[in-house]
């Protein structure tokens, strides 16, 4: 009997038929579908070997399942149970730990909660009023200021003055905001990254919220940096499936951005280049997973979290101005498993994707 791939998805057009063709079109007894849910038992197994899990974040319902899923033995991407890790304080104060540049950050109390909170007995622990001129001689000024637990943009305020941010605060509502020094990029980079390993570094200009297809858009040294810190971070955090942002500064790669476990996957956002590369990839990864089952139960790995090592203290230095070797793409090199012809990569792709042609080659050897 054949493994087989679930997909859980929302709105999205583009890559889902693309992913489940891509895993069907290939000769490797691995099998994908969507995912069909209506009202599961506590004890009953599912069917799928493998789930990818694309907007439980936004539909609780399919959370609680898929935890569920977890223990009855399934691999799900992401790993349902590190969600609870998500969020930007959490994040930045990782980043630090792990000696990766990243904005100064501090996390602001809620401006309301819900009712039956009643603010002189139930929150006797909070310092009141906010010390506004002491946040801001450590942030600076302008600042960004965004919900904690946000993405896509949402919530997400730039502040020019103390009275324009108290004045978003005020606004905030029931969101938990952070408030986050303010990067002047030269150069932004969106990472895809697949499988932990697998790192796919693309220009990206967020005023534009724009992909370029641009190959040579960074010197080899920063990219060597920005490939490292963010599979760094993917291996602390266990997303097999996430995006990372990093702005540039003085030749410096700030992770800005890195908790995003269901990232964008959209053709027209993407651009069919990167979007090709990512259907190939996510696919790679599925039949692995269905093929060679980890024991994600054991994947909680909190005590990695903590016991992150501790900073170099020594201060990030700019690197050097150096042109990049051009990244116009490099074949990967076609299967017996992939039906289709692989996707161009760039030279960064050529490195990160090696790992991934071997399993390729595994798997194909499995279904001989």
């Amino acid at each position: 009997m054949p493994k087989k791939v679930g997909l859980i998805v929302g709105r999205e057009w583009s890559f889902p038929p693309a992913f489940i063709e891509e895993v069907n079109n290939r000769d490797a007894d691995v099998v994908a579908e969507f995912v069909k849910i209506g009202a599961p038992h506590m004890d009953a197994p599912l069917e799928y070997d493998v789930i990818i899990d694309r907007i439980s974040h936004e539909v609780p319902f399919y959370r609680t399942v898929l935890k569920q899923a977890v223990l009855a033995g399934t691999t799900v991407i992401n790993n349902p149970f590190m969600w609870t890790a998500d969020d930007k304080f959490f994040g930045a104060a990782l980043a630090t730990k792990l000696g990766i540049a990243h904005p100064k950050t501090v996390v602001l109390p809620n401006k309301e909660y819900v009712p039956g909170i009643v603010h002189d007995e139930s929150l006797r622990n909070l310092e009141y009023p906010l010390d506004w001129d002491a946040i801001l001689d450590y942030i600076g000024l302008p600042c960004i200021f965004k919900d904690a637990h946000g993405g896509g943009w949402k919530e997400v305020y730039v502040c020019r003055s103390k009275e324009e941010l108290i004045g978003h605060y005020n606004n905030a509502g029931l969101l938990t905001m952070v408030l986050q020094e303010f990067i002047e990029w030269e150069h932004f980079v969106r990472c895809i990254c697949l499988g932990q390993d697998t790192i796919l570094p693309i220009k990206y200009d967020p005023r534009e919220r724009r992909y370029h297809v641009e190959h040579d858009h960074m010197s080899p040294e920063l990219g060597a940096r920005v490939v490292a810190d963010a599979t760094k971070l993917c291996t602390a955090l266990g997303y097999d499936m996430n995006s990372m942002e990093f702005a540039v500064r003085d030749g410096v790669p700030y992770a800005i951005d890195f908790m995003n476990p269901a990232p964008d996957m959209d053709i027209n956002s993407l651009t069919p280049h990167y979007f090709e590369w990512v259907v190939q990839h996510m696919a790679d990864l599925a039949i692995d997973r269905a093929l060679n089952p980890r024991p994600q139960l054991r994947e909680l790995r909190w005590n990695e979290l903590i016991a992150a090592p501790l900073a170099d203290p020594a201060p990030a230095k700019k690197a050097p101005a150096k042109k990049a070797p051009a990244m116009e793409p490099t074949t990967v090199k076609p299967t017996t498993v992939t039906k289709k012809t692989a996707a161009k990569t760039t030279v960064a792709e050529k490195t990160t994707v090696a790992k991934k042609t071997t399993a390729r080659k595994t798997t194909a050897k499995k279904s001989e």
